[in-house]
């Protein structure tokens, strides 16, 4: 991947973190579901963080070094998963989310595929196993945000089900 291909590939993966982690707050702002409030805020996180990586990348490679010593391989490992966990774990609490929250679970899962494949496709692209292992490691990332709002929508589409399906998954014959 030629060094420009690389600076236009960053700037586009910096504008969708950004973009993304905004989209999060707002939705965390605007849903009353404790759920989904924690979900967005969780993964607004976690963008933000991919995004300050991702800076310095760009501006390492945009001052025409190769790949810093100072972007790490490794970020803070998501905690979308112990939301997830600690909110449903109390069955007496079930809500269903309201059509405004399933419409930006939606469009937060189509965010997160598109980046995961979008991280896949760099890492395609460079020869480099640092850089390989890095661009990896964000669509793992993404691919795990992807999991968990799917999650989270099964969850506020049907709470019980949800619940009964994941946390008490023996059969209703007495068995």
């Amino acid at each position: 991947m030629e060094r420009s291909d690389r600076l236009n590939a960053l700037e586009t993966a910096l504008e969708n973190e950004m973009n993304e982690r905004k989209f999060y707050l707002a939705q965390a702002e605007r849903t009353e579901n404790a759920l989904g409030k924690s979900m967005f805020l969780e993964i607004a996180n976690d963008e933000l963080e991919h995004y300050e990586r991702l800076k310095k990348l760009h501006e390492t490679w945009k001052a025409g070094k190769d790949w810093p010593d100072t972007v790490p391989l490794t970020v803070k490992q998501t905690n979308v998963k112990q939301v997830f966990s600690s909110l449903t774990a109390d069955a007496a609490d079930m809500r269903r989310g309201n059509d405004d929250d399933l419409a930006a679970l939606k469009k937060a899962v189509d965010f997160e595929a598109k980046g995961a494949a979008f991280y896949r496709k760099l890492s395609g692209m460079v020869s480099e196993p640092l850089e390989k292992k890095f661009f990896d490691l964000l669509a793992g990332m993404e691919e795990e945000h992807y999991r968990s709002l799917k999650e989270t929508e099964e969850y506020l589409l049907d709470p019980a089900a949800w619940f009964r399906a994941t946390e008490h998954g023996g059969g209703l014959d007495g068995a």
